[in-house]
């Protein structure tokens, strides 16, 4: 991927892993714009970032993405990276009797559909431009779940899916597609504990080692930090060694959850 010179939009970056890459391609020499829900924290990222502008956007709300995607063509004509790193995660009770799906729902509808809708509405001016990319963010635990937040983890893995489909189908297009695979980073993803917890990979040097593989790895596909590999990597262990690490893996996270870290 191209890493300067770029108009690139960043859904869900005024806070975490999504300001984080905003921040870092600005300073690259990137025209960047940042996309969330919250009008006030984008205004306070930008203000913060001379330069940086922001649009607001509900990844849930899908019906306002061909109209969203109107604006942003005409507003930014240049536009030839998308970067789609909004999501929620939330914990799931799956013995609950009666079950309650709404979270389940509201999951699959921002974290896997309003990607896919946002990027086929994108899609038409990308596959104009000279260069253009787009980035899934989707999770290490696409390839291992944490059991306690299986919507989430099963959206990712579809992430992880659909971005290989994404790629062959785009192959002789000037759209590159890549995969960005996180860890566990210190963020507010799951509440204000995250960005504190010492077993959190630190966002900054998450970032830092991201823009790195960027830089030093142009073709790359899929972007994985080095605290990401035990968890990419785990099936390719083989089934029983899998099964073991898939099951100390979420005692460990089932017993720090309970005791609040």
């Amino acid at each position: 991927m191209k890493i300067s010179g770029n108009t690139i939009l960043i859904t869900g970056g005024g806070s975490g892993i999504g300001r984080g890459l905003a921040e870092s391609f600005q300073a690259l020499g990137n025209q960047v714009i940042i996309a969330g829900r919250r009008k006030e924290l984008l205004e306070s990222v930008t203000a913060k970032n001379p330069g940086m502008k922001s649009v607001v956007l509900d990844v849930d709300d899908r019906a306002g993405f061909k109209a969203f995607a109107g604006r942003i063509s005409a507003q930014f004509p240049a536009l030839n990276v998308l970067i789609n790193n909004a999501g929620i995660m939330k914990g799931e009770d799956l013995t609950h009797s009666p079950p309650d799906t709404s979270i389940a729902e509201q999951t699959l509808r921002t974290n896997l559909l309003g990607p896919i809708a946002l990027t086929a509405e994108l899609l038409p001016q990308l596959t104009q431009q000279p260069f253009a990319a787009v980035m899934m963010v989707s999770s290490g635990l696409a390839f291992m779940p944490l059991a306690m937040t299986p919507t989430y983890c099963a959206t990712k893995a579809a992430i992880h899916s659909y971005a290989q489909s994404l790629r062959f189908q785009l192959r002789d297009t000037r759209v590159e597609v890549l995969e960005l695979v996180p860890p566990y980073v210190a963020t507010e993803l799951m509440g204000p504990h995250q960005a504190h917890d010492p077993q959190a990979m630190p966002l900054p040097e998450f970032i830092a080692e991201v823009m790195q593989i960027l830089k030093t790895q142009p073709g790359a596909a899929e972007i994985c930090v080095k605290r990401v590999h035990p968890l990419r990597f785990a099936e390719a262990q083989g089934a029983d060694k899998y099964t073991e690490q898939f099951r100390a893996f979420n005692q460990f996270a089932a017993a720090a959850f309970k005791t609040g870290g």
